[in-house]
């Protein structure tokens, strides 16, 4: 269970990705305008119709200024810029176009940035095409699918955005329990797909996070317990790497680079459609939380830890700390446990959470049984269209660790560390439940090496005033320096972290393999705005 802010700040953490050249991401925006606004509709017309949607390009400077990949100055001529736009089948947009301010946005508005050009792909020729350009310009890339990016990586200042949100036909195959989906596509789009069929596999928890980040990190989501990450369940990944080749990795072609897709982030290209292997899932699912006072704290996260330990795969656990600005529910500090369970009958998984009841009643209990779709947030056609990411005015920070282990010394440090959250910044401290079959595939089977953790945790902060910038990003550091001392390594679709010694724990004795798949697949370094793992031969 991954309770959301206003109220269940887990929902978005758990699923939080960097989006960058992660492409994807995932942070929940339930509460955020949705519906046929204009630049949204736009995103979701058919790709033959992208220009036709608007008035039309405009005039192409003689001189177009960007950034290189070195974050020196690249000037393109008209003549470069309008080869590549005739190339496209989708826009290639200028700052002066129709539809470049709401296509540059992501969802964490902490970053405002503007890139020279951006390509909206409506096929996997185009993305080839951007990707060729850049390599040939050495221009500063970066790649947009869902948009949720944290770190704001997704939105290259200056350089060339490849944005593949159009890319996102999906087939399920119900017989042979596959679906295949395009590498712009939504999480709601592909449950509700599978489950008019009665089938499931993981995937993240919010609703409106692009696929393709959350699952070439990893894909952490609330049947990873039981069924493995969003990789385990990979068959297989169209991809266009930096030479602009469009090859297919599966466990019986490229076989090197399926592993390295499989936790490798965006290092090793543009994922253009992902091929997933699905599970029965027709019953309902039991989800929720249980909110009690702060005084609790350390009862809660040790009866919660004490559960966790003996949970079955089909529980889920999380818990720890929020501080919640009365959206929702009161204002306050509170302790919260949450729950997943996905086994057939939702009153076996209630019978799992009876240990809690030494606690006391709870200020508030929303643990019920519902359908996948609900407890996804992905009922009706809410997200039939890319949200507009404009319409999101919270800014956010967020930092991540794995735990092996949660002795209560962690515990009291979190307790106390989290006091310096002041009053009027949501925050939050949270561990979320690894284990079970994601921790029964070897390390090296894939590139996502933090196998044996039991524990995510993961930190945030997130405000609206613009002024608390500085603030949101120096408290979350401040309670994440009393948590990183238990961690090792850390998820890479959160925050990627510029610090080489926590990106190598994050890979563990697969970095130098990732190095050299990096070395034959990107040796200029293209693709490096991510959890960059750099080869030998990469330019800066």
């Amino acid at each position: 269970m991954h309770i959301r802010t206003k109220f269940d700040p887990w929902q978005h953490l758990r699923a939080a990705a960097c989006d960058g050249t992660t492409q994807g991401s995932d942070l929940d925006r339930r509460s955020f305008t949705r519906g046929a606004l204009a630049a949204a509709a736009l995103v979701a017309l058919p790709a033959g119709r992208l220009w036709a949607a608007m008035e039309g390009p405009a005039d192409i400077p003689a001189q177009l200024d960007a950034v290189g990949l070195d974050g020196k100055p690249v000037v393109l001529t008209a003549a470069e810029v309008r080869e590549l736009r005739a190339a496209l089948k989708g826009p290639l947009l200028l700052s002066a176009d129709e539809g470049y301010d709401a296509a540059r946005r992501i969802w964490n508005p902490a970053f405002n940035r503007r890139p020279a050009l951006i390509a909206r792909c409506a096929n996997a020729q185009d993305v080839a095409h951007a990707v060729n350009f850049a390599r040939t310009h050495a221009l500063r890339t970066a790649v947009r699918a869902g948009g949720h990016s944290m770190s704001g990586q997704s939105a290259p200042e200056g350089g060339l955005m490849i944005d593949v949100s159009p890319m996102r036909s999906l087939q399920v195959d119900a017989k042979r329990r596959w679906v295949k989906a395009q590498g712009g596509a939504l999480l709601g789009e592909v449950d509700r797909a599978m489950q008019a069929v009665g089938l499931a596999t993981t995937l993240g928890t919010a609703t409106d996070t692009g696929i393709a980040g959350l699952t070439l990190g990893g894909g952490i989501g609330r049947l990873m317990r039981r069924h493995g990450l969003a990789i385990d369940n990979l068959l297989g990944v169209d991809v266009v790497t930096a030479d602009g080749r469009l090859l297919h990795a599966s466990e019986q072609e490229n076989a090197d680079l399926f592993w390295g897709l499989r936790g490798g982030g965006g290092n090793f290209g543009i994922a253009t459609s992902f091929q997933y292997r699905l599970h029965p899932l027709a019953h309902k699912v039991l989800t929720g939380y249980k909110v009690f006072p702060i005084s609790q704290a350390r009862s809660v996260c040790i009866a919660a830890a004490e559960l966790g330990a003996k949970a079955p795969d089909e529980l889920m656990v999380a818990f720890g700390l929020v501080n919640a600005l009365g959206e929702g529910m009161p204002a306050g500090r509170y302790a919260v446990a949450g729950f997943d369970y996905c086994g057939e009958d939702p009153a076996a998984g209630l019978k799992l959470l009876e240990p809690m009841a030494k606690l006391g009643k709870p200020l508030f209990d929303t643990v019920a049984a519902v359908t996948y779709l609900e407890a996804q947030g992905a009922v009706g056609a809410a997200n039939s269209v890319v949200p507009d990411a404009s319409s999101n005015t919270t800014r956010q920070w967020m930092e991540s660790g794995f735990l092996d282990n949660t002795p209560d010394v962690l515990f009291d440090e979190m307790i106390r560390r989290f006091e310096v959250v002041p009053p009027d910044l949501e925050a939050g401290a949270t561990l979320g439940q690894v284990g079970g079959a994601v921790a029964r595939v070897k390390r090296d089977a894939t590139a996502y090496w933090n196998r044996p953790a039991a524990y995510d945790y993961l930190g945030y902060t997130s405000w609206k005033d613009p002024s608390q910038d500085e603030l949101g990003g120096r408290i979350s550091r401040e309670v994440w320096s009393g948590i990183q001392p238990f961690t090792t390594g850390y998820y890479v679709n959160t925050m990627p972290s510029a610090n080489s010694q926590r990106l190598m724990a994050t890979y563990g004795d697969n970095y130098p393999r990732l190095q050299a798949l990096k070395g034959k697949y990107d040796p200029q370094n293209l693709f490096r705005l991510n959890a960059n793992i750099r080869p030998a031969t990469a330019r800066n």
